[in-house]
């Protein structure tokens, strides 16, 4: 899945994403951890991937979108 990076805090390595439809989402050091990143900045976009759905939506890793 894509979305676009929105909040990002480099010294907790966590942050929030926006999925395409607006929603956000927020991520944890360990999701951040698991796409190998060591930088996220506001309005890139990402490819997540995700656990669950609706309120108990859980991204598991956020990585750089590349084509």
């Amino acid at each position: 899945m894509q979305a676009t990076s929105f909040t990002y805090d480099s010294g907790t390595r966590t942050g929030s994403v926006l999925l395409d439809d607006g929603t956000p989402v927020d991520f944890d050091a360990t999701a951040f951890d698991a796409g190998g990143l060591r930088l996220l900045r506001p309005g890139q976009r990402v490819r997540i991937e995700t656990e669950g759905e609706g309120a108990s939506l859980r991204i598991t890793l956020v990585t750089l979108q590349t084509l």
